[in-house]
């Protein structure tokens, strides 16, 4: 362990490449261990209960908060050192977001504290105090984040090594836990759903964990009960974000940070009017789809069937628009010539290969329907939908994924010299100089037509001016071949940036309308809304628990593909 930055390292003989792969172990056996408790917990393991995991899963934040309280009184004592910062780390956004799904995460907390009230008489205690640790694990973890996303971490490594790790997994077994309660909760449902469409016959009974006691009070408990399954969406998403978020911290510790300014990108609405209308037209009309689709499907076999076909439709309508939004980003950056920004960034690296490898639990599901399409020898009506819907998934994540990480990638466009700054000369009778129009209006190029002004040219062009004698008429009329050149140059100036100004505004219009379709296509999985189970095609083909398996493992990515690509999105808004 080194004892502070610029200090020699007491176990010098371990290099800090081992002291990487030492923490990286010690938090996949760490998960693993929790990973194997949580499904021994799921299939009712002999001698393993739920208080068991939830004991694990207590004395994980309890770890991870000695660890950050030890480094925020540590970063106190040292406030007035210099530390390096990664400025591609934390940004403004994403800590507004994962402040947002926080903040809906001690809502979940005051619910399950509820519902342990209601049900004391037959839980375990440690269901108690989950929800309490877990609060104080959330409410310390955003002020660390907040304040310390950014760091690149110079001293103690391999002890901060340790505890970054531990963040990052306890997040994540935090994270599956959560999956695990909510895939239960959207599994009962379905079995219900399944009935009312003819497919009886390949349903089996399946425990849900509720409490063997009566509730004190009904009223609070039913509120509690499904308030907590609405709510957990938002609780996946905040934990998944904050492990990515502590992951980069770990990935920054010890590395050699580049000293550069960093363009600030700043989120501004001019100019995304069309792509943000658009986009609240998709936004609401999947929102309304939602909310017919979980009335209407499982009350009868019609109503289940029009409901899915009713998905499936908007779906396909949505996701052609997206193709083709992105189908014309790529052909504008095909016509622009731009180096790529091929620095070490390890947040970049990150957001690209959660784009492609979230996006796989998606392409899995949409080839196992394909397949179940192919291979199936009846087919519902409604079941003819599910394959260009499928199809346009698959094509859908490909070009969105190559839009997005070529984006994330492109150098900022800089602003010529010649551009940013006018050299404005006047020729008079004497050798003084002087500044003929505002700035304003050379800039907007207008001149003082009043005055009988020349409009000032870019590239430190001469601006003339009548002035009384014969000599300065001369001396204007020697320049009029020299005005006329500068003049076709500065327009095809003019005329290039022009065009690139469209090009931004279409790029621009296209990353907010893609942002907000994201956002509605998380909504539908998040809130239930998933014809994956309901189709019932697949579970015929393929089997209902494999296939069940399979849905459950991989939607889990799907919906954080989602999120995530949302996130990228913004930030490439900002960025173009």
């Amino acid at each position: 362990m080194e004892q502070a930055a610029g200090c020699p390292a007491v176990g010098g003989s371990y290099p800090q490449k081992n002291a990487e792969i030492l923490s990286s172990q010690y938090g996949i056996n760490l998960f693993l261990a929790g990973l194997l408790l949580t499904f021994a917990w799921a299939v009712h393991a002999v001698g393993i209960s739920k208080s068991h995991l939830l004991s694990y899963l207590i004395t994980l934040m309890l770890i991870q908060l000695l660890w950050m309280l030890w480094y925020l009184c540590r970063s106190c004592t040292q406030r007035r050192l210099i530390r390096d910062k990664d400025t591609h780390a934390g940004a403004r956004w994403l800590k507004c977001g994962i402040t947002l799904f926080a903040v809906i995460t001690l809502i979940l907390d005051s619910f399950k504290i509820g519902y342990y009230i209601d049900f004391s008489n037959c839980l375990s205690p440690t269901e108690g105090i989950f929800p309490v640790t877990h609060a104080v694990h959330t409410i310390l973890q955003v002020y660390f984040l907040w304040c310390h996303a950014k760091d690149v971490i110079q001293s103690f490594k391999t002890l901060e090594r340790f505890g970054v790790i531990h963040s990052v997994f306890t997040n994540l077994l935090l994270w599956t836990n959560g999956v695990l309660t909510e895939s239960k909760h959207q599994l009962n449902e379905h079995k219900e759903r399944l009935i009312t469409l003819g497919f009886g016959n390949i349903t089996i009974v399946l425990d849900d964990h509720a409490p063997q006691c009566n509730c004190t009070t009904t009223t609070l408990c039913s509120i509690f009960s499904q308030g907590i399954y609405y709510l957990y969406p938002f609780n996946i998403e905040y934990h998944i974000l904050a492990s990515t978020m502590l992951y980069v911290l770990w990935k920054n510790i010890g590395r050699k940070v580049e000293h550069h300014q960093q363009n600030k990108t700043p989120f501004k609405f001019h100019g995304i009017t069309v792509g943000m209308i658009f986009g609240l037209i998709v936004l609401t009309s999947t929102i309304a789809i939602v909310v017919v689709y979980l009335i209407q499907i499982g009350g009868s076999k019609i109503k289940s069937e029009l409901a899915l076909t009713m998905f499936y439709l908007h779906a396909i309508f949505v996701l052609a628009l997206m193709c083709t939004a992105g189908i014309v980003a790529l052909l504008i950056y095909r016509l622009e010539e731009r180096s790529l920004d091929n620095s070490k960034n390890p947040a970049r690296k990150l957001d690209a290969e959660l784009l492609v490898g979230t996006a796989a639990g998606s392409w899995l599901l949409s080839w196992g329907s394909i397949l179940a399409i192919i291979c199936a020898q009846g087919h519902p009506k409604y079941t003819w939908y599910n394959l260009p819907y499928s199809v346009l998934v698959i094509i859908e994540k490909y070009i969105q994924n190559l839009f997005i990480i070529e984006s994330i990638h492109r150098e900022q466009e800089k602003v010529h010299d010649d551009i940013k700054t006018l050299r404005i000369v006047t020729i008079s009778r004497g050798t003084t100089l002087s500044l003929t129009p505002l700035y304003k209006e050379i800039y907007n190029g207008r001149a003082a037509r009043d005055s009988g002004d020349i409009p000032c040219l870019f590239k430190g062009s001469i601006c003339g001016r009548e002035n009384d004698g014969a000599g300065v008429a001369k001396e204007e009329t020697s320049q009029d071949n020299s005005l006329v050149m500068h003049s076709a140059s500065d327009f095809s100036v003019c005329s290039r940036n022009s065009v690139t100004n469209n090009k931004r505004r279409i790029l621009k219009n296209i990353a907010a309308f893609l942002f907000l379709c994201n956002l509605s296509l998380w909504i539908p999985p998040a809130f239930g809304c998933r014809p994956e189970y309901d189709n019932g095609l697949e579970e015929i083909v393929f089997g209902f628990e494999p296939w069940i398996i399979v849905v459950n493992l991989a939607m889990p990515f799907s919906i954080f593909y989602r999120m995530h690509s949302a996130a990228s999105l913004f930030e490439v808004n900002c960025k173009t």
